[in-house]
């Protein structure tokens, strides 16, 4: 008798494969940050903040115990880069690139495999995304640390100039938000250039081209950067980014108005500061303004741009643009009393609204459980602490000035948001579900009011 292919249990299937594959990248990169050689002091680093640091570094948040620069050897922050890069990239992306470098066939498994971990709409045409992704990733990195290198060079000298331009272009282009400026002040990030618009507008567009997702570029090459030619998938993308970023930056210019953080700053600082906020809140970890001085309005406005995040198949976190624009229409066809849900002439396919609803209730669910457990444990209070966790399942990095001194038991729990975060919320659910295929209920149906 045939056997019929079993299609849920073959996509469970990679979404372990992936997740192993994540944990085992951190467990490499916390024995490598507990050597001795890569602490500036030469002594070796507590295997929790070691596996803090490596979860914070390979699930591209920035999050951290210690400031990179004064902790960390050269050694240690080269560490650091190499989970930032396989991070943002992937391990399947690096893995399958190989293999289509040398020359090697990719089997059906691995193509499934690589849909998974890039969130492909389809199998046909992956092995031309694996070289795009890689290809499109070390170019948009050379032409950041290229711009950059004429920020830091003339400061800093040529070698360290250089080194300073790739780290930060590749923690920027993973939206990883690790930086090197603690030789000025730990933990002080882009602080001491907030009016510099030259090094806020290169960081900016690292950011933003990561935080958009590999297929919207390569639909946006295709269609020459013409809108009306995009995908429905790139154009959501694309619209809902620009609300977004525009969005964040008016509300938080408005809200710090007359706030402690812009004190002192020019009209245009000021505009500077709320733009890179909005966009740094997008998953980066960067920022250019002390954030505990934040009005209580700014930060919860930031939490709320955190939990949206980048774009599906990209560098970013959060539950995605795409989820937050299948909520939205959801609700305007509910009010035009519309069956489907439709946006750009195209209607969505059905189930979407389903899915999206299952991954914001998994992100609110999570958010608040572990908000409570944040608050309780250190003793603050539940604003800074939802900002923590927020910024943690979302793979943002940026902090109150919190996280550096938290207990073990949030530090256990920051962990284990962030490599939900990276992992994604479905992938984490596939991954513990049941090898059973679905089936359709038979219990007699009966219905309920809600509203």
């Amino acid at each position: 008798m045939e056997r019929k292919l079993d299609l849920s249990s073959i996509r469970r299937s990679p979404t372990r494969i992936l997740l192993a594959g994540y944990l085992t990248v951190i467990l490499i990169g916390t024995v490598l940050l507990m050597l001795p050689v890569s602490s500036r002091e030469g002594i070796a680093t507590p295997v929790t903040d070691s596996f803090f640091t490596a979860v914070s570094a390979a699930c591209v948040t920035g999050l951290v115990r210690f400031d990179t620069y004064t902790h960390w050897s050269l050694f240690g922050q080269l560490v650091l880069l190499f989970l930032i890069q396989v991070g943002g990239l992937g391990f399947v992306t690096i893995l399958l690139s190989a293999h289509t470098f040398s020359g090697q066939k990719i089997g059906l498994s691995s193509r499934i495999l690589m849909r998974e971990a890039v969130a492909a709409p389809q199998v046909g045409g992956i092995v031309r995304m694996t070289r795009f992704i890689l290809k499109g990733t070390l170019l948009i990195e050379g032409l950041g640390a290229a711009a950059l290198a004429l920020y830091f060079c003339p400061r800093l000298g040529i070698l360290k100039g250089l080194y300073y331009s790739v780290f930060h272009s590749i923690s920027a282009f993973c939206n990883a938000g690790f930086d090197l400026m603690g030789a000025e002040a730990p933990f002080s990030s882009l602080t001491g250039a907030a009016g510099n618009w030259y090094l806020n507008v290169v960081i900016m567009a690292l950011i933003v081209v990561g935080g958009l997702g590999f297929f919207v570029w390569l639909d946006l090459l295709d269609a020459r950067f013409r809108f009306k030619n995009l995908k429905l998938h790139s154009k959501i993308v694309v619209f809902m980014t620009a609300i977004l970023l525009a969005g964040g930056a008016l509300g938080l210019f408005f809200l710090e108005f007359s706030g402690e953080a812009y004190a002192g700053m020019s009209l245009g600082e000021r505009i500077l500061a709320s733009l890179f906020q909005s966009v740094t809140a997008r998953t980066a970890g960067f920022n250019t303004v002390d954030l505990a001085s934040l009005t209580e309005g700014s930060i919860f406005l930031m939490i709320c741009l955190m939990v949206v995040g980048g774009s599906t198949g990209s560098t970013a976190g959060g539950m995605k643009t795409t989820t937050a624009a299948g909520l939205i229409l959801s609700i305007f066809s509910t009010f035009r009393q519309k069956k489907n849900v439709e946006c750009f002439k195209r209607r969505l396919e059905d189930g979407i609204t389903r899915t999206a609803s299952c991954i914001f209730m998994m992100y609110l669910i999570l958010i608040v459980l572990c908000t409570l457990v944040l608050s309780a444990a250190e003793g603050i209070p539940v604003l800074t602490a939802m900002f923590e966790t927020t910024s943690a399942v979302a793979t943002v990095g940026v902090t109150l000035g919190i996280t550096p001194e938290v207990s073990m038991v949030s530090k256990l729990v920051l962990a284990f948001l962030m490599i939900f975060g990276r992992a994604g919320s479905l992938t984490m659910l596939l991954a513990f579900a049941s090898d059973r295929p679905p089936v359709a209920s038979k219990k007699p149906l009966e219905k309920i009011q809600v509203g």
